[in-house]
């Protein structure tokens, strides 16, 4: 839906349909043991992959087991979703959902006819032709997909034709949002973990001399450090033409790929071992690829999953499914000049994005509404992070200060200028020392690389 083709058609969506959601479970150990149905214990564990963003083992779970899990985080931000046209966060959220083939056709439809009203044809003809609700349409009422795809073809949008019968968007989108509503249901976050400490602490009453067994319940193990080395010789070279020249490029979290950003807004995923294109991601093995509407000028992957957030020179941000090449969600009006860095929080549900504008801004990711605006630097912002306990920003300017701000009250709480031969040298980047995350790396145009705390002490300096 959000993929861009250097010469062909867009990806794949795969909507996964399963059946109705949680039942309760008992409140005492003893009684739920007896009394659990299998297929509600499979449910407390697909609740918690959903929660942690583990999307592809929920798939394979519930294709395995033919049990499904039909739940949102909340009912009215869902309907809220449906009635605004957030598409991208509905399809998202019905990801894992077992839905009427009906209900989903509906809203597949409703999708296509409004990317066309937008002039997106491109994206409308993908989800058209290459998703399974439109193919089922297809097959079943043929004379309403036709209906459809001649729409493609008209220049210009006429809602007349598009919503007969006297309907409308609005009441489209009503009788859509009712229809789902009517499958979904809402859980308390968080119940497979709430029941393993249940039933540890009931454990310890029943067995108070036996040694307590810790439950992981953040899902990150402490690992032993990898010791660091430099780079010393060049591992490949990859070329691009002179209008596609990169402005940003990372590594994925577990290694496998390079992620580009261009300046054509096209973004390429790479085997960086061969130095071509990764052909097995299946939208890129169809030369279709992820693309912003202006040049890429910095990127973020969420630890832990395949999401990656990049930001371009127009000002907009967007969030990508690097194993499918979808959009998942898109800020239209992250900064009104170009966005400079992103990054997301510990808890991955929100963004942090710095700006051209001289302001640094919290984007919430289920939404897609800007919380909270940071405005202290008096030039450019060029980089900016949350601090690991959540607790902070941190932010380097062109003014030649690094500050610091309170994440809860926006306020700034200190203000640190970095150390360089020649005052008010702008600060191109601020980096966390791994291994010392209260530590950062201060780089400015200077020849000097400064080491600070959050106390603005500077704890080592390097001149040539």
């Amino acid at each position: 839906m959000n993929t861009c083709c250097r010469g062909s058609s867009a990806h794949r969506h795969s909507v996964r349909r399963a059946h109705p959601s949680l039942s309760p479970v008992c409140g005492d150990y003893i009684s739920m043991a007896t009394e659990m149905e299998p297929s509600d214990v499979i449910r407390l564990i697909m609740q918690y992959l959903k929660e942690n963003n583990l999307y592809r083992t929920l798939t394979t779970l519930q294709e395995e087991t033919t049990v499904s899990l039909n739940t949102v985080e909340s009912i009215d931000s869902f309907i809220a979703d449906v009635k605004s046209g957030h598409w991208d966060s509905v399809l998202l959220a019905i990801k894992s959902l077992k839905l009427p083939d009906n209900t989903l056709i509906d809203l597949y439809e409703q999708v296509v006819m409004e990317l066309i009203e937008m002039r997106e044809v491109g994206a409308a003809r993908s989800l058209l032709r290459q998703t399974d609700p439109m193919i089922m349409l297809k097959q079943t009422q043929p004379e309403r997909y036709i209906h459809l795809d001649k729409m493609l073809t008209c220049t210009c949008f006429d809602p007349r034709e598009a919503y007969r019968q006297g309907s409308s968007k609005e009441n489209r989108r009503q009788a859509i949002a009712e229809a789902l509503v009517r499958e979904v249901s809402v859980v308390p976050p968080s119940r497979l973990m709430a029941l393993l400490v249940q039933v540890g602490s009931m454990r310890i009453q029943q067995y108070p001399d036996e040694p307590p067994t810790d439950i992981e319940t953040s899902g990150n193990q402490d690992t032993e450090m990898e010791k660091e080395s430099f780079p010393t010789q060049l591992y490949r070279h990859i070329k691009f033409g002179r209008r596609s020249h990169v402005e940003c490029a990372s590594f994925s979290p577990d290694g496998k790929y390079l992620i580009t950003g261009s300046v054509d807004g096209f973004i390429e995923v790479w085997n960086f071992k061969t130095g071509k294109i990764s052909k097995d991601l299946k939208y890129q093995a169809h030369d279709s690829f992820m693309m912003m509407d202006d040049a890429v000028l910095c990127m973020c992957f969420c630890k832990d999953t395949d999401l990656l957030a990049t930001g371009a020179q127009n000002g907009k941000i967007k969030v990508w499914r690097i194993q499918s090449g979808s959009c998942l969600r898109r800020f239209e009006h992250a900064h009104n000049k170009g966005v400079t860095c992103v990054s997301f929080s510990k808890d991955h549900t929100q963004i942090l994005s710095a700006s051209f504008n001289q302001t640094i801004r919290i984007h919430e990711l289920r939404s897609g509404k800007t919380l909270k605006e940071l405005k202290s630097h008096s030039s450019f912002v060029n980089d900016a992070f949350f601090t690991p306990d959540g607790f902070h920003i941190v932010g380097a300017s062109s003014d030649g200060t690094v500050k610091i701000w309170n994440t809860t009250s926006c306020q700034c709480i200190h203000t640190f200028t970095s150390v360089s031969r020649t005052p008010d040298e702008p600060v191109n980047s601020v980096i966390p020392l791994p291994q010392n995350p209260e530590h950062f790396v201060i780089c400015n145009h200077s020849d000097t690389v400064v080491i600070m705390n959050m106390s603005g002490q500077v704890l080592f300096l390097v001149r040539p």
